[in-house]
């Protein structure tokens, strides 16, 4: 499956500024509509190192009321987690909408049968039936009416090698490569493999996984942000307005200082604003 995936899907930069704030106005409109109709909806973001989870999350989150959602970076269970059952920790992140209208999960429940599968830290029947504990895990999340996008950000080992070599060589990203990192990239074929299955086991009809190409991160984040949009657009039954498009002479003015620092006399704020709760 992965190895049909076109890695190399990219966006010129003009257009992944005009596509990105098209699709974060859309979505913020969206965000909204998620507080007036008391839905929650929970974004999964997967990948190997480097993939641009993170920058992911921050294009989407852009330009949303930080009232309105809540990240979670998931590491290892520790303490009180190991305790429980793995799923334990991930449902007392589940906050009602009238608190948090989106919950974000950077690396998830799917680590069960991804690194804890390809490190051998259970044996392969404890890894096998949590395909079955997460679909019926996420199937209780759709019943209790919340909305679930899933996304695998997938690279190839190429671009994963020169990205990891450039953070290294970076002064303040270089903590983020340690041995671990390039004993992950070294299993790169045992990875794709638990990719592959969990792809198959787990994208079902309430939560389908979707592949983002993300050699060019510019074309990752606008795909991502465009999903969503079309997600909430269909299960929200509003359609949110194209402001590039309705007013694209007020937006191009906006668009070459965009994505500059903003100064005193030209201010991101001053962008027309959709009220949040």
């Amino acid at each position: 499956m992965l190895q049909a995936i076109d890695l190399n899907q990219n966006l010129p930069r003009k257009v992944y500024q005009r596509e990105l704030l098209r699709a974060q106005l859309q979505f913020r409109q969206l965000a909204y509509q998620l507080y007036l109709q008391r839905r929650s909806l929970v974004v999964v973001y997967e990948g190997m190192d480097t993939a641009g989870k993170s920058s992911n999350i921050k294009a989407a989150t852009e330009r949303l009321d930080p009232r309105g959602y809540e990240i979670y970076a998931i590491g290892p269970a520790q303490n009180e987690e190991v305790t429980h059952h793995y799923l334990w920790r991930f449902w007392r992140c589940l906050l009602p909408p009238d608190k948090k209208q989106i919950l974000i999960f950077n690396c998830s429940w799917y680590g069960r049968v991804l690194s804890e599968r390809v490190e051998g830290l259970y044996p392969k029947s404890v890894w096998r039936r949590a395909y079955r504990e997460i679909n019926e895990f996420e199937r209780q999340l759709v019943e209790a009416d919340l909305i679930i996008a899933k996304f695998w950000l997938h690279i190839s080992p190429a671009e994963q090698l020169r990205r990891l070599e450039a953070r290294a060589q970076t002064a303040h990203k270089a903590w983020k490569v340690t041995s671990k990192t390039w004993d992950n990239h070294a299993r790169w074929e045992l990875y794709e493999e638990a990719v592959e299955d969990m792809l198959l086991r787990t994208s079902t009809v309430v939560a389908p996984w979707t592949i983002v190409e993300s050699d060019d991160k510019r074309f990752s984040r606008v795909k991502t942000i465009q999903t969503l949009v079309k997600l909430l657009t269909r299960e929200l039954d509003y359609q949110p307005e194209d402001m590039l498009a309705t007013s694209p002479t007020a937006y191009s003015e906006k668009l070459s200082g965009l994505f500059q620092p903003p100064t005193e006399e030209a201010s991101l704020t001053d962008l027309p604003d959709t009220p949040m709760a």
